[in-house]
C-alpha cells in the first residue's frame, strides 16, 4: 500500500547554497563560528554545509573537538524549521559513531532532541526520533533516554505520531526495554503495544509484537500482557503473511507461556494447532520461536495431551539444516514425552 513520506524538501525562499568551506583545518572552526551568527541566512548555510562535511567519518572527531556539539545544541531551539531540522540530522549522524554518542551524554543533548518531539514540523520531529534512536543502540545511550524520563513521552507518542515515526519510537523503546523494563510498564505500554498488533503496517505489527516480547522478560511484564489480552492477538498474527511479524508473535508467546497463567491463556486461546503448522515454516526464525513456545506450552498437562498427536512432525525437524531450530526441536520432543 502507499504510504504517506514525510519531505526533507526547504522552503522555496530558502537559498540551498551552502556556505563555502574554509580550507582544511580551518573548515569546522569558521563553520561553528557562523552556526552562532545572528542572521538567519548565514546560520542556514552553516549548518547545511555542516551537515554535509558531517557525513565524511573523519570530520567527526574535529567537530566535537571544536565544540560542535554545544552548538547545535543551542540550535535546537532556533525559530527557523530549517536550521531545526538540519541540526536535528547533524545530531544523526554524530550520533552514529561512538565519540558521538558520547558526547551526546556528556554535553546532555539527550533532552533537548526530545523537546522537538512536540516540534510542529514533521521532518524535525522525525530527525529527533532518528537521532535517539541510533543513541538507544548502546546500553549507555539507553540508560541516558530512560534517566531523562523519556520513555512515558515515548509510549504516548505512539498514539498520535505519524506512522513512519512510529517505527522509530518502537526501535527506541524496543533498546531501552533491555536495560529497564519498569518505566514501560508503569506508562501502560503493553496496552499501546497491543493495540498496534492491528495496524496495517507489517512492520509496526512486527515491532509491536517484538516490544511486548521485550516487556513480557520481568513476571509483571507477563501479567499484564494476560491482563491486557495481548495473547489472543498474537495468536491472530500466527497467521500472518509477514515473516518477521509471525516470528515476533511466536517469540511473544513464548516468553508469555513461561508461567502457568501464560501458559493456559495460550492454550485457551488455541495457540497449539497454528503453533504446530509453523514448525515447518520457510524461515528459521519463525521455525525456532514456534518450537520453543510449544516446549512451554507442553509443560502444561493440556498441552502435552494435544501436542503428542503432533510428536512426530516436531520429530521431523530434529534433523533441520538450520542447528538452531534442531536443538529446540530436540528439547521440545523431551518435554513432550516426559513421564513421570
Amino acid at each position: 500500500m502507499a504510504l504517506t513520506r514525510i519531505s526533507a524538501k526547504y522552503p522555496p525562499q530558502i537559498d540551498p547554497t551552502r556556505t563555502p568551506l574554509a580550507f582544511g583545518a580551518r573548515a569546522i572552526p569558521r563553520l561553528n563560528k557562523e552556526l552562532q551568527n545572528d542572521t538567519l541566512l548565514t546560520r542556514q548555510r552553516a549548518v547545511m554545509s555542516l551537515c554535509d562535511h558531517l557525513h565524511d567519518p573523519e570530520h567527526i572527531a574535529t567537530a566535537l573537538r571544536e565544540g560542535i556539539a554545544e552548538s547545535l545544541k543551542k540550535l535546537l531551539c532556533d525559530p527557523d524549521i530549517t536550521v531545526r531540522q538540519k541540526s536535528t540530522e547533524c545530531l544523526f549522524v554524530i550520533a552514529g559513531h561512538a565519540i558521538g554518542r558520547d558526547a551526546f551524554l556528556d554535553h546532555e543533548i539527550i533532552k533537548p532532541v526530545s523537546n522537538l518531539f512536540n516540534d510542529s514540523e514533521d521532518i524535525a520531529r522525525k530527525n529527533a526520533h532518528k537521532a535517539l534512536e541510533m543513541i538507544s543502540e548502546t546500553p549507555q545511550g539507553a540508560e541516558g533516554i530512560v534517566a531523562c524520563e523519556l520513555v512515558p513521552t515515548l509510549v504516548e507518542k505512539l498514539k498520535t505520531e505519524l506512522d513512519e515515526i512510529k517505527e522509530l519510537i518502537l526501535d527506541t523503546l524496543h533498546y531501552c526495554m533491555r536495560v529497564d523494563t519498569s518505566k514501560a510498564l508503569a506508562s501502560d505500554a503493553m496496552k499501546t503495544f497491543t493495540s498496534l498488533l492491528k495496524h496495517e503496517i507489517p512492520v509496526i505489527r512486527s515491532k509491536a509484537a517484538r516490544d511486548i516480547m521485550d516487556l513480557s522478560i520481568p513476571l509483571a511484564g507477563k501479567d499484564k500482557a494476560v491482563e491486557e489480552e495481548a495473547v489472543p492477538e498474537l495468536i491472530n498474527l500466527l497467521n500472518d503473511e509477514s515473516a518477521d511479524v509471525i516470528a515476533n508473535a511466536a517469540g511473544a508467546i513464548m516468553t508469555i507461556s513461561i508461567t502457568t497463567k501464560g501458559k493456559y491463556t495460550s492454550i485457551g486461546g488455541n495457540a497449539v494447532e497454528p503453533l504446530v503448522k509453523l514448525v515447518n515454516h520457510s524461515t528459521s526464525e519463525v521455525r525456532v520461536n514456534a518450537l520453543k513456545a510449544l516446549t512451554c506450552l507442553s509443560e502444561a498437562p493440556e498441552g502435552r495431551e494435544v501436542l503428542l498427536l503432533h510428536v512426530d512432525s516436531i520429530k521431523a525437524r530434529m534433523n533441520d539444516e538450520t542447528p538452531a531450530v534442531a536443538n529446540a526441536a530436540k528439547v521440545a520432543v523431551k518435554v513432550i514425552t516426559w513421564k513421570p
